[in-house]
């Protein structure tokens, strides 16, 4: 994955709804149609530097099958964020599609 793009998965997936780890790396793969396959050896530390820099905050919840879990949900300054980061990916991702096209 390119630099950062995972933090802007993370970010727009939490924006949406707020969940837990595995939950993410599992909507992850069910919205990429399997494309994105995101290990927690990636996922989690990508969790605790957003946590770390304010992005994301998490709470410990119970699951449905009555587990505890972390839940972690987008803060203000995440939300800014994010806005930026699709900003910016929209553009890279336009001009990338432009030279695409060029035959």
């Amino acid at each position: 994955m390119l630099s950062g793009t995972l933090e802007l998965i993370v970010l727009q997936l939490l924006a949406a709804e707020p969940t837990n780890g595995y939950d993410l790396t599992l909507r992850i793969q069910a919205i990429s149609r399997d494309v994105l396959n995101v290990n927690a050896g990636s996922l989690y530390p990508a969790l605790y530097r957003l946590e770390r820099r304010g992005l994301i905050r998490a709470r410990w919840a119970e699951t449905e099958n009555g587990r505890r879990a972390k839940v972690y949900s987008v803060t203000a300054s995440g939300q800014k964020q994010l806005a930026e980061h699709r900003e910016s990916w929209e553009r890279f991702s336009g001009a990338i599609a432009a030279v695409l096209r060029v035959t």
